[in-house]
């Protein structure tokens, strides 16, 4: 044991008499920048994959208001109940994304005739593009926070609160307060995602796979992160 112990700390002297102290400090330091490259390449990927093959529903309330929270709530019923009919049959992100722009009129026509209806004024914007979403949960799928296609329906000045869903695959034309999504909708993610990006969306809460809770939390983190960043800098310029 002592002879151990002797060629261990022969061994840390001459780590410290062979390699200086600030090489030891550089390599540190690149392998710290190696792996926050890696981990946001990896994030990136993920975010990249998912927002390729998914396109979410936002829909943003003129204000935090009681009446203007339950304005935001009627107007997502009317335009998933138009939406529901029109991508019944759609099985293809860009025969979706098709019916969308092709409904972009109407969308913003059924909005402001049930913001009309309830005794408001409030002009409609609806656009399909890439807008940063917070980490969400749809019964047992959760989608990390990033950037995703999706609708955005902004009711007046847009300075509520916000709520969204996702119409391919359809998760906003299914029942998720009981804590599932239907097998059905799962097969379609399957089919639409990577194996690695279905195993996150699937299994992120599971306490029984650690490594794909780790992915979860590491695109979590990074892509959040971004978005933080991304509207402190909108505000200051």
């Amino acid at each position: 044991m002592n002879r151990i112990v002797k060629s261990v700390k022969g061994f840390g002297s001459g780590v410290k008499n062979n390699i200086p102290l600030k090489a030891v400090i550089l390599l540190f330091l690149i392998a710290i920048l190696w792996l926050g490259v890696y981990l946001t390449t990896y994030s990136e990927d993920v975010n990249k994959g998912l927002s390729e093959n998914l396109i979410r529903l936002h829909v943003v309330a003129n204000s935090d208001g009681d009446v203007d929270q339950a304005l935001k709530r009627d107007v997502r019923d009317v335009i998933i109940n138009y939406m529901q009919q029109q991508l019944k049959d759609s099985k293809d992100i860009e025969n979706t994304k098709n019916v969308i722009s092709r409904d972009m009129e109407k969308i913003e026509e059924l909005a402001k005739e049930e913001i009309f209806r309830q005794g408001k004024a409030y002009e409609v914007k609806a656009d399909m593009g890439i807008h940063p979403f917070p980490t969400k949960m749809y019964g047992d799928i959760t989608l990390p926070a990033g950037n995703y296609q999706a609708l955005r329906v902004v009711i007046g000045k847009g300075e509520g609160a916000n709520w969204w869903c996702v119409l391919f695959p359809p998760l906003c034309f299914v029942d998720a307060t009981h804590g599932t999504i239907s097998d059905s909708v799962k097969a379609d993610l399957k089919n639409i995602l990577t194996a690695e990006e279905y195993d996150i969306v699937t299994s992120a809460d599971s306490e029984d796979d650690i490594p794909i809770k780790v992915r979860f939390k590491i695109v979590e983190f990074f892509q959040d992160s971004r978005i933080k960043i991304s509207n402190l800098l909108g505000r200051i310029f």
